[in-house]
C-alpha cells in the first residue's frame, strides 16, 4: 500500500511565502512523475507544477517566477516552494506521483490536500 501525506499549507499574508512538502512512503519501485495541482472553490483541479525523472519541470503561466517544484528521491518527496502568494493562489493543493508499485502497475497516487489560504 502507497501513502502520499503532504505538509505545509496554512495562512499567509499576501506577498509571503510558503512551502509545501509531500512524502511517499510504503512499497515502491519506481516513480517518474510528480505533481502538484489545486483546486479553489467553485474552480476545476488545476495543474500547478510538476518535474519528471530528472529535473524536467513545468509550471502553469499563473506561477512561473514565483512558484518552484523539486525533487528528493532518496526520500520519495516533492517540495513546492511558493513565493510571492497571491490571494488567487488560495486553493486545496493535492500531491500526485505516477509510480511503479509491487504488484507491477504504472498507477496515479494522490495526497489529501492541504489548504493553502492568502489573504491579509
Amino acid at each position: 500500500q502507497v501513502h502520499l501525506v503532504e505538509s505545509g499549507g496554512g495562512l499567509v499574508q499576501p506577498g509571503g511565502s510558503l512551502r509545501l512538502s509531500c512524502a511517499a512512503s510504503g512499497t515502491i519501485l519506481s516513480i517518474t512523475r510528480m505533481g502538484w495541482y489545486r483546486q479553489a472553490p467553485g474552480k476545476q483541479r488545476e495543474l500547478v507544477a510538476d518535474i519528471r525523472s530528472g529535473t524536467r519541470t513545468n509550471y502553469a503561466d499563473s506561477v512561473k517566477g514565483r512558484f518552484t517544484i523539486s525533487r528528493d528521491n532518496a526520500k520519495n518527496t516533492v517540495y513546492l516552494q511558493m513565493n510571492g502568494l497571491k490571494p488567487e493562489d488560495t486553493a486545496v493543493y493535492s500531491c500526485n506521483m505516477y509510480m511503479l508499485n509491487l504488484g507491477g502497475s504504472w498507477m496515479d497516487y494522490w495526497g489529501q490536500g492541504t489548504q493553502v489560504t492568502v489573504s491579509s
